[in-house]
C-alpha cells in the first residue's frame, strides 16, 4: 500500500536517507529543507520526490509548504519530524543565548509546527504515523551540550504527550533516538566538542564508541530501517515509544 510521506530536513543526512528508502518502496514522498542547494541536488537525484525550500522555524514558510502538500495530496499518512541542529558546545556559563535559542528553535519549535499540522490531518483521517527524530542525548545528561540535550529531552516529552492525545483517533506517535551517526554532521560535532573540551578529535570520537555496548556507530540505513517499520502495519500497536537505535548507549561522556 502506497503511503504519503512528509519529511523535514529531508535533503541531506538522516532525512535524505529516509526519503530514499520511503521512495524506494514506492511511497509518495515530500521533503522540505532550509538548504536550497541541497534541495536542488535532491530534486535532480529523486525527481519523483516533492522537494521545497522551507525553514522549519519559520511558521510562514512551513504553513506554505505544508499547505501545498495538503492541497496536492489531500492528507498524509506518515510525517517524519526530522529537522535538527547540534547547537553550540561549551559550559553553560559560556554559552550565547542566541545560539541556545537557535538550537531549541530548530529541534523543538520545528517539530511543533510539523506535528501540529500532522495532528490536524491525521485526527480527521482517523489514522497516521508521526515519527520524531530525537537522540540518545534525550536519554542521558550530555556535558558541554546542554541546549541540544534539553531540546531532545523535550522532544521525548512531546512524543509521549502526542501519543496520548492522538491515540484515541488512531494516530501513532513514536521517537527514534539515534546514537552517533556516521557522516559529515557528526564529523562537525566531533570537531566542535574537541575544541570546547580541549581534547583531540580522536579522543572524542573514541568516547562515542566506548560508551556504547556494541562498540559501534550507526548509519543512516539503520535509522531508516526503524522508521520504515514504525510507519508500517507491522507496528500498528506501537505508539508512545522512545526507541534508541544506537547499539545500546551506556553513557554520554564527553568531558
Amino acid at each position: 500500500m502506497t503511503s504519503r510521506v512528509v519529511i523535514t530536513a529531508g535533503a541531506s543526512g538522516i532525512g535524505l536517507g529516509l526519503a530514499r528508502r520511503f521512495a524506494a518502496q514506492g511511497d509518495r514522498v515530500a521533503i522540505c529543507d532550509s538548504d536550497a542547494a541541497a534541495v536542488a541536488d535532491m530534486a535532480k537525484a529523486l525527481p519523483d520526490v516533492i522537494a521545497e525550500v522551507a525553514d522549519v522555524t519559520d511558521e510562514t514558510q512551513m504553513t506554505a509548504f505544508l499547505g501545498r502538500i495538503e492541497a496536492v495530496w489531500g492528507g498524509v499518512d506518515v510525517v517524519c519530524a526530522n529537522a535538527g541542529t547540534g547547537g553550540p558546545a561549551g559550559r553553560i556559563e559560556d554559552l550565547d543565548y542566541a545560539a541556545w535559542q537557535a538550537c531549541i528553535g530548530v529541534n523543538l519549535h520545528g517539530a511543533f509546527l510539523t506535528c501540529r499540522w500532522a495532528a490536524r490531518l491525521m485526527r480527521a483521517q482517523g489514522a497516521g504515523s508521526i515519527i520524531i527524530t530525537s537522540s540518545t542525548a534525550g536519554l542521558f545528561g550530555y556535558p558541554l551540550r546542554s541546549p541540544y540535550a534539553s531540546a531532545k529531552w523535550a522532544l521525548n516529552g512531546l512524543t509521549k504527550t502526542l501519543a496520548s492525545e492522538l491515540g484515541p483517533a488512531g494516530v501513532r506517535v513514536n521517537a527514534i533516538c539515534p546514537g552517533a551517526v556516521e557522516g559529515d554532521r557528526m564529523d562537525r560535532v566531533v570537531a566542535m566538542e574537541a575544541a570546547a573540551g580541549g581534547r583531540s578529535e580522536d579522543t572524542v570520537r573514541a568516547s562515542y564508541v566506548t560508551g556504547v555496548s556494541m562498540r559501534t556507530w550507526v548509519n543512516v540505513d539503520d535509522l531508516a530501517d526503524m522508521a520504515l517499520f514504525l510507519a508500517s502495519p507491522a507496528a500498528s500497536k506501537v505508539s508512545g515509544q522512545i526507541i534508541a537505535v544506537d547499539g545500546h548507549t551506556d553513557a554520554l561522556v564527553t568531558s
